[in-house]
């Protein structure tokens, strides 16, 4: 029995007198999802019987109701998929997935990944969805309880990152040994010489300086992260829910750095993998301040859900959430693969970390130098990224000028995206190249509201594709590049309502 009945109930009762419509294919790609339950639920909560029936883990699902008033409960008793029919009906803007680390693992993030895509019709991810956990209930309702935006001013990483984007912050080189770059605030980045070994440093990073925002790469399991990609170097290493440096000489750096943060581990393997109690990703919540952070719960070698996620989030500064940006580049994906290898979408998903047969090259993919590898890649990439923490919890780089500029603009249920270039010729080209599969993302715009069936009245050239929570423009390719792009559309029919 559902420790929530009355929402399951209410679900189910809306199912039953709903049915999920293929969306109205209009002009050129254009993807109008036709859904009910526009107003029903602005956020969602899923949970299972088993977790709710445990005082200090519905203590973290009473958080989110505080949190979030209106939100609605769903549960089921032997698997997610269960709550399909209720969550169509709902159709909720976020879905938080409160979950103990026994339930958190591969097999479930690639199923919450398969659930969020069925909502509606088209092949994209339907929510803004996070699996909220932690090291114990205790320290999983800390992060429910943060309310309070993060404005990402400090950065630190252990790899090379755009530090011309950000406010201020300091990276240490994976791949050469003593090499350091900070950018004070209101100056510019430069090189600095400092020890190989860099784990002190970044352990003193971390309870010192503080930052706002995390990122690595490099080699990784789910008990430890290997500092240097290239070189000797020290390692953070866990146990009991907590996080220390161990360097070269076998000296121990605890980690205390509780301050609210994100976590990019872009390009290390297993990182966001939770295994057992015992692993990386719930340390990182519990004794670094944690909030969100995205990571593989597989071994990496193709790149393009995890390093894409900079392109976005820090590379596009303060125009999406960590959120947003994380699902703009899942939208970019599946867009990747719509678009160059169609027919790989129709295929079974592969178990998480099994590297899927190459799918067929399409002459459109030949036409743009990809080769079967980028769809394997592709496939592989696209189940097996995790996002952690509340979805709707509003992690922000500070605003910094952008290589264009995007807006959006409704009048009469006629909507406009108009895209201005600001960087001249070099305005679509990678901000930076470090890492795997960097640069070439489309354009990604978030709606306000959900949308009814649309017709685009002007771009069509540019081939977007317009759902109904996002638009998304490939990056236009003629050059030379033009003063502004557009891409006008207009709502057919208003989204009903149960």
């Amino acid at each position: 029995m559902s420790l929530f009945p009355a929402f399951k109930r209410e679900g189910a009762r809306r199912a039953e007198g709903s049915r999920c419509r293929a969306g109205l294919m209009v002009g050129l790609l254009c993807i109008g999802a036709a859904w009910s339950g526009a107003a029903a639920a602005g956020y969602g909560i899923m949970v299972s019987e088993a977790t709710a029936a445990q005082a200090g883990w519905r203590s973290v699902v009473a958080a989110l109701q505080a949190k979030h008033p209106g939100s609605v409960v769903f549960s089921w008793a032997r698997q997610p998929e269960e709550t399909l029919p209720a969550l169509r009906a709902s159709f909720p803007r976020h879905v938080c997935f409160v979950a103990r680390p026994e339930e958190a693992g591969r097999e479930f993030v690639a199923r919450v990944h398969r659930l969020m895509r069925r909502l509606d019709a088209d092949p994209y991810t339907d929510a803004l969805w996070g699996i909220l956990t932690g090291y114990d209930a205790a320290c999983a309702r800390r992060i429910a309880l943060e309310r309070d935006p993060l404005i990402v001013r400090k950065v630190a990483a252990g790899t090379e990152v755009a530090l011309e984007m950000c406010e201020e912050g300091v990276w240490y080189s994976e791949l050469k040994p003593g090499l350091m770059v900070r950018k004070p605030r209101g100056g510019a980045a430069r090189e600095e010489t400092v020890p190989a070994d860099t784990t002190e440093a970044l352990v003193r990073t971390l309870n010192e300086y503080r930052p706002d925002l995390f990122v690595t790469s490099g080699h990784a399991t789910e008990r430890d992260w290997q500092i240097g990609y290239a070189y000797r170097n020290g390692q953070f290493r866990c146990q009991d829910g907590r996080l220390w440096g161990v360097d070269t000489r076998g000296r121990r750096f605890p980690v205390d750095s509780p301050n609210p943060k994100v976590y990019l581990p872009v390009g290390n393997c297993l990182m966001g993998h939770i295994d057992r109690r015992d692993c990386m990703a719930l340390a990182w919540m519990n004794s670094a301040g944690v909030r969100q952070m995205i990571g593989y719960t597989v071994p990496t070698w193709y790149g393009y859900a995890g390093w894409g996620c900079l392109d976005y989030f820090l590379e596009q500064p303060g125009r999406f959430t960590f959120a947003e940006a994380f699902f703009a580049n899942q939208h970019a994906l599946i867009h990747r693969l719509a678009r160059f290898f169609p027919e790989a979408l129709k295929s079974p998903s592969e178990k998480p970390g099994r590297v899927p047969k190459p799918p067929a090259l399409t002459a459109g993919a030949r036409a743009a130098g990809l080769t079967p590898t980028d769809g394997r890649g592709l496939l592989y990439d696209r189940d097996v990224v995790a996002f952690y923490g509340d979805p709707a919890w509003e992690a922000r780089m500070a605003p910094q000028p952008c290589a264009w500029e995007q807006t959006l603009t409704e009048r009469e249920g006629v909507w406009t995206l108009t895209i201005t270039p600001r960087r001249g010729e070099r305005t679509f080209e990678p901000i930076n190249r470090n890492g795997a599969q960097r640069g070439g993302r489309p354009i990604v715009q978030f709606l306000p509201r959900r949308l009814g069936p649309v017709e685009i009245m002007e771009g069509a050239e540019l081939q977007p594709v317009v759902t109904d929570d996002f638009v998304l423009v490939p990056l236009p390719a003629q050059r030379p590049v033009a003063e502004s792009y557009r891409v006008v559309f207009r709502e057919l029919a208003r989204p009903a309502t149960p």
